[in-house]
């Protein structure tokens, strides 16, 4: 029989805050992370914004010398992951857990391209023999599982998933899936990314991505407004610690929530495109009520994919209204994305946590800048000001290019 998995601990860095409370609070107030890129001067680009993590010290999670040696988006993995087993009471290095029972599942879209684009710069400039010797492990993209494992002394399955823009929902599943089958006590699991450097800009922007309303940032993501023209590029992660029920009672530490359910799908569509009518969206959806027992109007909140692309928003919004019928019309939907702007890998991740909080504390945050309403996208997205009232169950939704579709349920435990 397969075991209940419990959520214990959440952490998160975002462009709204650089620990889970204060992302929480600036997400409830409909606060944008969005403005004009600093990480770089981008001059010249189509697209001059981003979210960005800005003021973040990974020297509060360890020390500086270590810290060189991580890439930003490890050290966003590092640093979510103490605050989820900071809230979790989970010590690996007391002797009170085994940790060879303890996971370390980590999704990342693209891992360390701002190591990998600095070095290439290092090689043209200044010849081979002057490249880091880091640069591989700093690049790969399983070394953000992996450097949360050496560092805090997990010693059970330890890797990353990479499946674009649901890598970090598809970490959580996989390491849900693990636990269930009795391959795992604890796992650490989420999402980390951090894109924000000049390839990877460029790269977005050559494909017709990214919004490019230079002029306005904080009103650039716009999920289901009419308006919109693309998804803002953000940094950050979103980690949690879930363990089976068994492991939670052993502890004595009490869940946040149950994830209940996980479902995973693909397009077989198109590389960037989703499949008409949200096709390939919905099976996911179905897929992760259907393993935790649900029926479609047992679900209060939906935080969707909702990346404010044409396309994305239009199909999403068929599919949820294929999954749940006429309790679509019933659904808080939301789409924080358009407060963070689109984290890549780290979205599911972020997304999860955010969906485990609206539970917690009865909340449901807001999709800002929807101003005009588009006849595609007629759900109540939550427009522009927060939800307060009960959240008994949430799903969230995350889709990539290469046709991946990712969805999660939790309720109260």
């Amino acid at each position: 029989m397969a075991q209940k998995v419990y959520v214990t601990g959440v952490g998160m860095v975002t462009p709204v805050g650089l620990d889970t409370r204060s992302s929480w609070e600036a997400l409830l107030a409909g606060t944008s992370g969005i403005d004009t890129i600093t990480a770089f001067n981008p001059e010249g680009f189509e697209t001059t914004f981003a979210g960005e993590a800005r003021g973040f010290n990974p020297e509060l999670y360890t020390d500086r010398k270590q810290a060189r040696r991580l890439d930003r988006f490890a050290q966003f993995a590092l640093a979510a992951t103490k605050q989820a087993m900071g809230q979790a009471n989970l010590d690996l290095g007391d002797g009170k857990v085994d940790a060879t029972r303890v996971a370390s599942v980590i999704g990342s879209g693209i891992g360390g391209i701002i190591t990998m684009s600095e070095q290439w710069l290092v090689l043209k400039e200044k010849g081979p023999t002057r490249v880091s010797p880091f640069l591989v492990p700093m690049m790969l993209a399983d070394m953000a599982s992996g450097q949360v494992s050496i560092l805090l002394g997990s010693k059970g399955p330890n890797y990353c998933t990479v499946s674009a823009c649901a890598s970090g929902a598809d970490a959580i599943g996989q390491a849900f899936e693990m636990i269930r089958r009795g391959e795992a006590d604890i796992a650490i699991t989420g999402g980390t990314e951090a894109p924000v450097c000049p390839i990877a800009v460029a790269g977005f922007n050559a494909c017709m991505a990214l919004s490019k309303r230079n002029d306005d940032p904080k009103r650039a993501s716009r999920p289901f407004d009419k308006d919109r023209d693309g998804f803002v590029m953000g940094e950050g992660a979103g980690i949690m610690v879930i363990e089976s029920e068994a492991s939670a009672v052993r502890r004595g530490v009490t869940p946040l929530v149950e994830l209940a359910g996980y479902g995973a799908s693909s397009d077989a569509h198109h590389v960037t495109q989703p499949a008409p009518e949200g096709e390939g969206a919905a099976r996911a959806m179905r897929r992760a009520l259907d393993q935790a027992g649900m029926s479609p109007g047992d679900i209060d909140y939906v935080n969707a994919h909702g990346t404010g692309t044409p396309m994305n928003d239009k199909f999403e919004t068929l599919a949820m209204k294929s999954v749940f019928g006429a309790h679509a019309d019933k659904l808080r939907v939301s789409s924080t994305k358009s407060m963070t702007g689109h984290l890549l890998g780290a979205a599911g991740g972020v997304e999860a946590v955010i969906s485990v909080l609206s539970i917690v504390h009865g909340a449901v945050p807001p999709t800002i800048n929807l101003a005009n309403a588009d006849p595609d996208c007629d759900l109540d997205y939550t427009p522009n000001v927060a939800y307060h009232g009960a959240v008994r169950t949430s799903m969230s939704n995350n889709l990539g290019f290469g046709g991946h579709n990712a969805s999660l349920v939790f309720r109260r435990a």
